[in-house]
């Protein structure tokens, strides 16, 4: 391939930075023939979505989470305020916390938070969480994402043993509905951690959840601290931009206005009507060539990066829950869907990736390429040779041995692991 038709094959995401190289999927320009009017149709589809068409027929419901970046694109005037006045109370409730103008009845400032949820509403937060935390967090975030008795029991030893313990921590507890049986259970092994240690959960406890549910009477009749909302128009696998994922990142010290502004600039590249020139119609195409249009081959998952790690474990959830399907749209069964796994490189090229390489070809890979590898000075392992350095061969010689046994990757590259992007 020479350097021309090489560039003709990566598309990027206007002003992010973001680019996709599907120059190593054969046969994709041939499928592109077919598949234009189909992404052109579906694009189409996307900004009657945007427009507050309604996206779930099952319940009858509008699908917006893109209005959390963009609320002007909301389709009523409430809607909009809400979204506003949302993101306004997460930013003061953190600075309330941060500044010790609200703290905790048996100690002096919060300096963790517990956050309790499964699924998409743990999922989201903790990606978050791991991609950006520092040894300069504001607050220690721990995860409650299971029912597991001897998981919990670890938890909140933990808890305990770190600045102020319990004592010192906020509890966010987070469920649309408020009856997710493993979050329930969870709130109730907090409360009786709680007591144990001479505390009042409900006196250090936050609600995330829907209006009216369970979760909501609880907290209004227990006089939480607070109550943030969780739409019905949010689904729980794309709610990391709502109150689930912005608020225990406004507390963690996260800028909040960056990754929504980092979201906002991914929905604009998005929305380009030319599928040619769409990251996101060009990611679709490959998926769908790859598996034939049925998710025929597994998704697996290359971070080069230690930060994104959970990447893969929340892509699971994103494109399983929303591609595995027994019907579509039409009623037409079609048992659907693209199994996602993977870790990170170069950890996988000593765990699974003889297999990728030499075993069945059921798969196709997608790495993820991030330029910027640390903060600081580096130093050689070798002369003229950093860890970095290392890190980027590796990514590029695991791509190549693949190609050289015909099997195809995508490779998505960032600038750097930031909120933004």
């Amino acid at each position: 391939m020479n350097w021309a038709d090489f560039q003709a094959r990566v598309t990027g995401a206007g002003s992010t930075g973001i680019t996709l190289d599907w120059s190593r999927i054969a046969g994709l320009d041939t499928s592109l023939a077919v598949l234009l009017p189909k992404l052109a149709a579906a694009l189409r589809s996307m900004t009657d979505l945007e427009a507050g068409a309604i996206g779930n027929p099952d319940e009858n419901r509008m699908v917006g989470h893109y209005w959390l970046r963009a609320p002007e694109l909301a389709p009523t005037a409430s809607i909009r305020a809400d979204i506003q006045a949302t993101v306004d109370r997460i930013h003061l409730f953190a600075l309330s916390i941060h500044s010790g103008s609200l703290v905790p009845p048996e100690a002096p400032a919060y300096r963790n938070v517990l956050l309790l949820g499964i699924g998409g509403s743990a999922l989201g937060p903790q990606l978050v969480h791991d991609a950006l935390s520092t040894g300069r967090d504001r607050l220690r975030i721990f995860f409650g994402d299971n029912t597991d008795p001897d998981g919990l029991d670890r938890l909140f030893e933990d808890i305990a043993a770190a600045e102020g313990g319990l004592a010192a921590t906020l509890v966010v507890v987070i469920s649309k509905s408020g009856g997710t049986k493993e979050t329930r259970n969870g709130q109730v092994e907090a409360a009786h951690a709680f007591r144990r240690a001479g505390l009042e959960l409900t006196r250090q406890s936050v609600a995330v959840t829907g209006a009216g549910s369970g979760l909501d009477r609880q907290a209004r009749a227990e006089k939480w601290i607070d109550i943030f909302p969780m739409w019905d128009w949010v689904g729980g696998r794309t709610s990391v931009l709502s109150a689930v994922g912005l608020l225990p990142a406004a507390l963690q010290g996260v800028s909040i206005d960056r990754l929504l502004d980092g979201a906002r600039a991914m929905d604009e590249a998005t929305r380009v009507a030319d599928p040619a020139r769409n990251v996101a119609a060009m990611l679709a195409a490959a998926w769908h060539h790859e598996g034939a249009g049925q998710g025929l081959r597994d998704m697996v998952i290359l971070p080069y990066k230690d930060r994104l790690l959970l990447m893969s474990r929340y892509l699971q959830q994103l494109v399983m829950e929303s591609l595995g399907k027994e019907f579509d749209l039409e009623g037409n069964r079609v048992e659907q869907g693209i199994a996602v796994y993977g870790n990170k490189g170069s950890t996988d090229q000593h765990a699974y990736v003889q297999q990728l390489r030499d075993g069945r070809h059921n798969f196709f890979a997608t790495f993820i390429q991030v330029d910027l590898d640390r903060h600081g000075d580096a130093p050689e392992v070798e002369p003229d040779t950093t860890s970095g350095d290392y890190l980027f061969g590796f990514l590029l010689g695991t791509r190549r041995a693949l190609w050289e046994k015909g099997r195809g990757s995508l490779t998505i590259r960032v600038p750097d692991v930031s909120a933004s992007t």
